[in-house]
């Protein structure tokens, strides 16, 4: 009988074909294919049969008996075998990361398009041979990337877009088992309906989002702060005054958090937007000294174009409040830099025309001015 090795050498050589090729085209280790082609160690009917169809030749050479040991080392290369890698996947979650983090600054279509870059990228590596545990690191990195996709697309007013990338990132943390990125799903979704008047329905998701979230985590406090915005929105002031106690206890006990403007890690620092922007929809009064501190904390200077959007949402915030209290050119200043700064995204407009038809109501002169701002942030949108 013709040796095993020698033929494989002789068809790889016809076809200008090396060891190392095959390994790789093959999924197997080079080492071991070495071992077997100097007959140190008996090829596997797999391996014959993928030699076979590699090379198109038939290998008649006898199979060992069955081996439940070389089995098992044989489903150990094969989970342990992969085209992707540790430092691909480090720099996928790393990029997501710098997404989330620059999403409070960023214009959403310009961040839309990097969350598609990278989501293509994690659809395409889906398909390429990769161990277990790197599969699993996939489907998190996409929840994630499909997570802030539908986010972006929500702040664009894109609401069917938005709809199958929550449901998309909703399926990925259940095949990974990621409860939290489920939370922030129903979470997400409570925000969008909030925006579009929907208040007991933007209720009943940030409740099912906090069933959702395991505990002490950021999903917990954001779905939280979300119950208290619908019910400021209700007019339901009782349970808004708990809702903004628990969100500030959580966010107290998380401490600062190293990476404060990451969209899906909470701190203090957010706890103080969130109070203000849900004081104020309840008509306290109290609001004003969360807006400034906000404002303070946050505003990078003079130029307003610079401003993160939470200085922005306080500032709109603060005219609200000051509106209430007569306060009017105050109000009218405040709400003009709000939306002089261009970081009122489009799902966050209607708050912005609150405050615009709220002193048109009062028949301000200040309303003209007010309102021509307004309009030429809407023929941003265009």
């Amino acid at each position: 009988m013709i040796d095993f090795g020698d033929q494989v050498r002789a068809a790889l050589k016809a076809q200008g074909k090396s060891l190392r090729g095959a390994g790789r085209e093959l999924h197997y280790d080079v080492a071991y294919l070495s071992r077997v082609l100097n007959g140190k160690q008996e090829p596997s009917a797999e391996l014959v049969q993928a030699l076979n169809e590699y090379l198109g030749i038939e290998l008649p050479v006898a199979i060992a008996p069955h081996d439940d040991e070389m089995d098992a080392w044989e489903l150990v290369r094969r989970v342990q075998a992969s085209d992707v890698g540790e430092a691909t996947l480090s720099r996928l979650e790393r990029t997501f990361d710098e997404l989330a983090m620059a999403y409070p600054k960023a214009d959403p279509a310009t961040l839309l398009k990097q969350v598609r870059k990278q989501s293509a990228y994690v659809l395409k590596l889906l398909d390429a041979q990769k161990t277990l545990a790197e599969h699993r690191r996939l489907l998190v990195v996409g929840g994630w990337l499909s997570l802030l996709g539908a986010t972006v697309h929500i702040d664009l007013m894109q609401d069917d877009a938005a709809t199958a990338r929550l449901e998309t990132a909703s399926t990925l943390a259940h095949e990974a088992d990621i409860p939290e990125i489920q939370a922030w799903c129903f979470e997400t979704d409570a925000w969008r309906v909030l925006t579009d008047g929907d208040y007991a329905r933007a209720l009943e998701l940030s409740r099912i989002a906090q069933a959702a979230a395991p505990a002490g985590t950021s999903a917990l406090i954001q779905a939280t702060a979300q119950e208290g915005r619908a019910h400021a929105r209700l007019g339901n002031s009782r349970e808004t005054y708990s809702a903004i106690e628990r969100v500030q206890g959580m966010s107290s006990a998380l401490g600062d958090s190293v990476r404060p403007e990451h969209h899906y890690q909470y701190d203090p620092a957010k706890s103080l937007s969130y109070t203000a922007t849900t004081l104020a929809w309840l008509g306290d009064v109290a609001a004003e000294p969360y807006a400034r501190e906000v404002i303070t904390r946050l505003s990078p200077g003079d130029d307003v174009t610079r401003w993160p959007r939470r200085v922005a949402s306080a500032n709109i915030d603060l005219a609200l409040v000051l509106l209430n209290e007569n306060r009017l050119d105050e109000a009218c200043h405040s709400a003009t830099r709000a939306i002089l700064s261009g970081r009122v995204v489009p799902s966050n407009r209607w708050r912005a025309l609150e405050v615009v038809k709220a002193v048109e109501a009062r028949a301000l002169p200040e309303g003209a001015d007010l309102r021509e701002a307004y309009q030429g942030l809407r023929a941003l949108e265009s």
